[in-house]
């Protein structure tokens, strides 16, 4: 008896977990039905623009680093060894005077010794002339004592310049803001002790394109602005512009401020033209830029499915943003609907 109610429990426990597997399979077959269809490839509506080269009317001014009017290496241009140093490190020099010698004992006895020698071929030139007219020597032993003074004579001069070297000088007037030399230490010729800067005036050189450069002229005026003095211009005028063009055909000019006022050598300076500039330039909305200019990139239709273009950016011309590289003219830039874009998605241009 017992048995039997055994038996009829289990199948009752059987046929209790059948249907609940039965509903539950029914239940997650009715959820799949029930689930909205989501479709994956989907067309996102954009607006876009054409990206075009237009001309852009503004005010000429270009930018670039102060540099020093000259510059000038303190050279040595004969070996030997220093016996004083005439300057310090951010001493004020004039052209020609003496920043270093040499020591020059043994040169200068040379030259004693060669002088003595000359004296004495001088004398011997003039006493084989005299024999010679007496016909008491050959013309060979008179011309072979010429010879011998005249080399002694050139020997002369070459230590006198070799002792005027050992004085080195400096070759411009400006401050030395380089030292590499002490007393005692042997220097070689060609060694570089030292160097000199004249900033006294400074310059600037900056690229100005073809279209811009045939209306300049040399000893123009023009204004020059540091952000280090706000609210402060300098007079420069333009000193030299290039014969010929780079490959970019930006020509070089160069501008000298005469009158500094303060300003230092590596300083970040604008040099405005004072005259408009009429360029062509690549531009597209500024509403195009999916971040900000300082990590600009757009996306751009090819083919109703939108590519993403990483821009190199120039000048901010409000509401619109030049194009340095990365797209071209004719590319269909995104200007609504691209923050839901990404590289390869499809899109659907809107009117």
């Amino acid at each position: 008896m017992k048995k039997t109610t055994l038996v009829i429990v289990a199948m009752l426990l059987g046929v209790t977990a059948l249907i609940g597997f039965r509903l539950a399979s029914n239940k997650e077959k009715i959820n799949q039905q029930n689930k909205p269809i989501v479709a994956t490839n989907t067309a996102i509506p954009v607006t876009v623009t054409r990206v075009e080269e237009s001309t852009v009317s503004q005010q000429l001014i270009k930018t670039g680093n102060l540099i020093p009017f000259r510059e000038a290496a303190i050279t040595a241009m004969t070996a030997g060894k220093v016996s004083q140093v005439n300057f310090t490190l951010g001493s004020q020099v004039k052209q020609g005077a003496t920043l270093v010698e040499l020591d020059n004992k043994l040169k200068e006895l040379s030259l004693a010794a060669t002088q003595l020698n000359i004296d004495k071929l001088k004398k011997d030139v003039t006493r084989y002339n005299t024999l010679l007219a007496g016909n008491a020597t050959t013309e060979i032993q008179v011309n072979d004592t010429k010879y011998s003074y005249e080399n002694a004579v050139n020997q002369a001069e070459q230590i006198k310049k070799q002792i005027q070297d050992a004085n080195i000088k400096s070759p411009i007037s400006g401050q030395i803001v380089k030292k590499n030399i002490e007393p005692g230490e042997f220097i070689g010729v060609g060694t570089a002790l030292g160097t000199v800067l004249d900033v006294s005036r400074l310059k600037v050189e900056v690229p100005v394109n073809e279209g811009d450069v045939y209306k300049l002229h040399l000893g123009q005026i023009v204004r020059v602005s540091a952000d280090v003095f706000p609210g402060r211009t300098f007079n420069g005028r333009i000193s030299y512009i290039a014969p010929q063009g780079t490959d970019e055909h930006n020509y070089p000019v160069e501008i000298t401020i005469d009158n500094a006022g303060g300003l230092k050598a590596g300083t970040f300076v604008n040099v405005d033209f004072s005259q408009k500039s009429n360029q062509k330039a690549l531009q597209i909305p500024r509403a195009a830029l999916v971040e900000s200019i300082k990590n600009p990139y757009v996306f751009v239709v090819n083919g109703n499915v939108a590519r993403q273009r990483t821009l190199k950016v120039g000048r901010d011309f409000g509401d619109t943003i030049e194009v340095l590289s990365g797209l071209v003219a004719g590319d269909q830039v995104v200007t609504t609907g691209q923050l839901n874009l990404s590289d390869g998605k499809p899109v659907q241009i809107t009117k």
